[in-house]
């Protein structure tokens, strides 16, 4: 648990600083609003009143859905009020909030099966660190015991149905390696080692309904995995064969409510992770989902009634079905969103889950499994802004250097130039200035760009009059596997193509001015802002690297050692003298002299992920070279900024930013 955030009385008590701005220094007071555990260099004191104008926008929050009550006594659910994100219950739709949980750091959590008392089984972290501690959470003594050993990295697993056990994934042992535990949740100090790991990855999907055998796999890579059962008092594991030779990806997987046979999302003899239904005694697969080209992203099983649930990510947004006896299958209407988190009631009769839609704020919903009603069990709120003001993204294709399209969704202002609407003057020509364009890039690789509600994202398009493109280049999740595997290795630079291919696309856009365009990413995104900035230094105004990947060798000897394996299957192994002559030619920093535009690095400290380093050594090599680079690192974070006064300060400095380079 980190300690708490100082008051900003002790930022203004930090003194004055000085800054290189323009061609000469220049004086400037420490800005009273900066997180005494930020750090800033060249970065200007942000106005107040680009502060006041933000702070509704920041006031956004949203609510994302943890578990129903074992007693139904309504759900658990996690929102931020203050700081960062804490637990809260919810007793009826609608209903007030009971916030449970108040620590200084985000935390999250599920209920304990079949527990009447409403204990809590609690993750949290340490200043981002990502070494999650697990505590039992008393709500009829109101403390809390630490059930793990307060310094490792530790994943809470599946949980017995009974409640009495879980299977951790901790490395304990020797820091690398996240071997699999046996916890009695009741009892701190109680972890037995089940399974002994080497240099591999494993997760745990789901318990037998008997809780003699645990559903586990072996994540690989994100084009290859291995499903297996793991006994939960020998520890032997039996690996289960998959459909057809050859590399298969796993999703989502769990036991049938009788045991005799599992469902599971693969990709095996598709491009998509179909749902199959694997018979523990015959050992076949039978598909379900056969006629659905799109991947399988969850599955929810009903203990009783035997009922399947599961949610197809079909071109970003979420559709939700239901399988029932003999395997028929039908379809939950839903709002257009992104559906996560499903599960049954305790009765069976509704799932819950969180919505997430591109017009407002994630919130919690059930369903009701015989007439498809929906109902709102949180109504979150949106900073006193008017709702009718949100922008939302319409989605486009762009042809790239090799004739593929690449799929985007496009945030058009709604002042933006509109030249099939000559009504602005008597000439039928549009006179208002072009649009500038911010483009981001996500993080991943292997993930996927899904239109969801962004506040940030709705102040660019409302504030600063800024369209916002969000492409999912190759290498993207959601689009199958053979454009999964597009980037990887010595194709890497191909995704970075896929952004010059973006540049020209917004050149011939009328309403849009590819004289100012500024780039973003974060984490794996980053790299790749980095990288549209040595590739095309000329075409980009400005750059945003949030965590970022600036040299993929020093990258890979410093990220945290139960990661390293996991990132070599993606992006190439160090080792090899061929793939180390690649990454010395296409990363960032050995290219550094290329970047022209103006570039802003956001990091935290603690970052296991992508270590600070990266950070530090792309910011100076690009000052070294005689160009200005913003920097705000904070002491309290990792591999994103998580608690409110951080990522509220970082949002009103890329504003600043964006300001200084976008606008006339």
């Amino acid at each position: 648990m980190k300690n708490p955030s100082l008051c900003s009385l002790m930022t203004v008590l930090a003194g004055l600083c000085f800054l290189t701005w323009g061609s000469g220094l220049v004086r400037a007071e420490t800005d009273p609003r900066k997180p005494a555990a930020i750090e800033t260099q060249e970065v200007p004191q942000v106005p107040t009143e680009l502060f006041v104008k933000l702070a509704q926008y920041q006031s956004v929050r949203g609510a994302t859905f943890r578990g129903w009550a074992p007693d139904r006594s309504g759900i658990l659910i996690s929102t931020r009020f203050g700081n960062s994100s804490q637990l809260h219950r919810v007793f009826e739709p609608a209903g007030r909030r009971e916030q449970i949980t108040f620590f200084d750091e985000p935390v999250s959590g599920r209920f304990v099966p079949k527990a009447t008392d409403g204990s809590i089984l609690l993750m949290m972290d340490a200043g981002g660190n990502e070494n999650d501690q697990i505590h039992l959470l008393d709500r009829r003594n109101f403390n809390s015991k630490l059930l793990t050993d307060g310094k490792s990295r530790n994943k809470l697993g599946a949980i017995r149905s009974d409640g009495l056990q879980a299977i951790v994934s901790s490395n304990t042992r020797n820091g690398r390696d996240s071997d699999l535990f046996l916890l009695d949740i009741q009892r701190p100090d109680s972890m037995k080692l089940l399974m002994q790991v080497e240099k591999q990855t494993w997760n745990t999907h789901d318990w037998a309904p008997d809780g003699k055998t645990i559903l586990i796999s072996r994540f690989v890579s994100a084009n290859e995995s291995y499903p297996a059962l793991l006994d939960s008092k020998t520890g032997q594991r039996t690996d289960l064969p998959l459909p057809s030779s050859g590399l298969s990806a796993i999703g989502p997987m769990a036991f049938a409510a009788d045991g005799k046979s599992i469902l599971i999302a693969i990709d095996a003899e598709s491009e998509f992770r179909r749902l199959a239904r694997f018979d523990l005694t015959t050992r076949k697969y039978t598909w379900l989902t056969d006629d659905i080209p799109w991947d399988v992203t969850d599955i929810a099983v009903e203990n009783e009634s035997g009922m399947i649930a599961f949610t197809v990510n079909e071109d970003g947004a979420t559709r939700l079905f239901l399988v029932g006896a003999n395997d028929v299958r039908s379809e939950l209407k839903i709002p257009l969103g992104i559906v996560s988190g499903i599960e049954f009631s305790p009765d069976g009769t509704q799932l819950g889950f969180t919505l997430a839609r591109p017009d407002a704020p994630p919130d919690v919903y059930s369903i009701l499994i015989k007439t498809g009603d929906l109902t709102r069990w949180t109504f979150s709120e949106v900073g006193g802004l008017n709702p009718d003001s949100f922008v939302t993204p319409t989605r486009i294709k762009f042809k790239s250097f090799d004739g593929r399209m690449i799929p985007a969704y496009y945030f058009k202002p709604k002042t933006s130039r509109d030249l099939s609407d000559p009504s602005t003057n008597t000439s039928g020509v549009d006179t208002r200035p072009k649009t500038p364009v911010y483009i981001s890039i996500h993080g991943g690789p292997e993930s996927q760009y899904q239109p969801f509600f962004s506040p940030i994202i709705q102040f660019y398009l409302n504030e600063l009059k800024i369209a916002v493109i969000c492409p999912n280049v190759r290498g993207s999740s959601g689009y199958g596997k053979t454009y999964l595997k597009l980037d990887n290795a010595e194709k890497r630079e191909d995704s970075v193509k896929d952004i010059g291919a973006l540049l020209d696309w917004i050149g011939q856009q009328p309403e849009l001015d590819s004289s100012r365009i500024a780039v973003a990413g974060g984490s794996y995104g980053g790299y790749m802002t980095l990288a549209s900035l040595t590739h095309f230094g000329d075409r980009i105004k400005a750059g945003i690297d949030v965590v970022g990947i600036a040299n993929f060798i020093t990258f890979l000897e410093r990220t945290a050692g139960y990661r390293v394996d996991l990132r070599r299957a993606e992006y190439g192994d160090e080792r090899d003298p061929k793939m180390k002559e690649i990454f010395d030619k296409i990363s960032p920093l050995n290219n550094a002299d290329k970047i022209k535009a103006a570039l802003l690095v956001i990091h935290g400290r603690n970052d296991p992920r992508v270590p600070f380093y990266e950070a530090e050594q792309i910011a100076s090599k690009v000052r070294s070279n005689g160009r200005h680079a913003w920097t705000v690192f904070a002491n309290n974070e990792g591999h994103g900024f998580s608690k409110k006064d951080n990522s509220d300060y970082q949002r009103a400095v890329e504003v600043l930013f964006l300001q200084k380079h976008l606008q006339p």
